[in-house]
């Protein structure tokens, strides 16, 4: 789809972001997921490329542009190419923003020429694995003495955590104010007590460095407060419509990539002796799926457009990532389906994109009666097996949502079921082809092959 809302400009350094993503991620982007964290020579690359802080002022060692569409174009083409792990949009899309709002002088001149070289990597701790989203539960603490804070807590689900050198840390500093009681501390890679724990062990996002951080008496000096005490909790809400228009841009750019892979894949793929792109139920499946992101695309843009104004809501740049985001798990759920088993196997780009019941259980009964009183039970027991299968992925679906990102860890059970859950649905037949045989056999349908 044509995007109006970019100039020349921009499809040329979407051209050089392309260009980037092929040369220095492509290659490598598999040993990062096996090592499950990216390689840090990746980072200064795009720092000498000018793909790091694109909003910092020139001064600063940054690109002196706050054209956010900037910033879009390159979480798109990694996104388009699957490769989330990698760590620069938190860096350069909520991490920088604080940053440049709120630091003093003395602390832009301190950090922001690394940020912009990739010799610095920033992460932003909030989640407590007591807390979850709820901010206000926080319990890590940061008390007063002299010239300095003492530091004390934990943190979970951290993006970046492992390769990280400054950390904006969320913390109490007066707990009797409740809200008005939280504090950004930056920590720097170094600190004693500063100590970082695994690099947790995640369904998908395999090559992103995500980790539990530990502080322990931590003496934070006041030099490293970022703007004033008190104040966390606000600045916290200040950049949520970027930040949700940021992840709502990148699913819409993964839902296009889906699209792209379905018809790819539909146009080489036979059976019976044709491209399964000529079965009609496959061609509305990929209209649909085509026109679904397009729509997504227009919605975004302009979302994007009325950032540039000044003028998004945190309603409608939530609307954006609910949205965005649905539409994504949808399209990669329908383009597993198409691919039928070929769609749980790693090797399809198609797997790794989705890498990241009472009714059944009448019809099962039902075609079990019938087996056993020795009748014909092909329709019921086809039935049975796609009910039963999508009851089983909406359950696991649903019991990961109750786990939050602690069912996104492979060490909970849940993570296991959530994936041997998928294959009930393509294997040993998929859903698309059951549809089709019960159109057929019970509905008294034409065959479409």
């Amino acid at each position: 789809m044509q995007k109006d809302l970019y100039t020349a400009d921009h499809e040329a350094f979407r051209d050089t972001a392309r260009g980037f993503v092929e040369r220095y991620i492509t290659p490598h982007h598999d040993e990062w997921e096996k090592a499950k964290i990216v390689d840090r020579g990746v980072w200064l690359e795009a720092g000498k490329q000018g793909f790091l802080g694109m909003a910092v002022p020139e001064e600063y060692g940054g690109g002196g542009n706050s054209d956010f569409r900037y910033n879009t174009i390159i979480t798109e083409e990694t996104a388009a190419g699957r490769y989330g792990g990698i760590g620069f949009g938190l860096h350069n899309d909520i991490v920088a923003p604080y940053l440049l709002e709120l630091a003093t002088e003395e602390q832009k001149q301190r950090w922001l020429p690394k940020f912009c070289s990739g010799e610095l990597i920033t992460a932003i701790a909030m989640t407590e694995p007591g807390t979850g989203s709820d901010l206000q539960g926080i319990k890590t603490r940061a008390v007063k003495q002299g010239d300095h804070y003492v530091l004390n807590g934990s943190k979970t689900f951290i993006t970046n955590g492992i390769n990280s050198d400054l950390v904006i840390v969320v913390a109490q500093t007066d707990p009797e104010k409740g809200a008005q009681g939280f504090s950004l501390l930056v920590v720097e890679r170094g600190m004693e007590g500063f100590e970082r724990g695994r690099n947790l062990d995640k369904i998908g996002l395999h090559a992103q460095d995500t980790a539990e951080l530990s502080f322990t008496d931590v003496a934070v000096p006041k030099e490293n407060l970022l703007g004033d005490e008190g104040q966390g909790f606000i600045y916290l809400m200040m950049n949520l419509p970027q930040e949700r228009l940021i992840i709502a841009a990148q699913a819409v750019a993964a839902a296009e990539a889906i699209v792209e892979m379905c018809i790819d894949y539909a146009k080489t793929r036979e059976a019976f002796g044709k491209p399964i792109g000529k079965f009609q139920h496959n061609r509305f499946l990929i209209a649909e799926m085509a026109t679904e992101a397009r729509v997504a695309r227009a919605f975004i843009n302009e979302c994007l457009e009325k950032h540039l104004e000044g003028k998004l809501t945190a309603v409608d740049a939530s609307m954006a990532k609910w949205f965005a985001t649905e539409l994504q798990n949808k399209l990669v759920n329908q383009g597993v389906q198409l691919h039928g088993g070929y769609g749980y196997m790693m090797e399809f780009p198609i797997a790794k994109a989705y890498a990241q019941m009472r009714a059944a259980e009448l019809m099962v009964h039902e075609a079990a009666s019938l087996y056993e009183q020795g009748k014909d039970c092909g329709a019921e027991a086809n039935m049975a097996k796609m009910l039963a299968a999508d009851a089983s992925w909406a359950a696991a679906e649903a019991c990961i949502q109750t786990h939050g990102g602690f069912g996104f860890a492979e060490e909970y059970d849940i993570e296991r079921k959530f994936r041997e859950t998928r294959l009930y649905q393509v294997a040993p037949i998929s859903t698309n082809l059951i549809l089709s045989y019960l159109a057929e056999h019970v509905l008294g349908l034409p065959r479409s092959y």
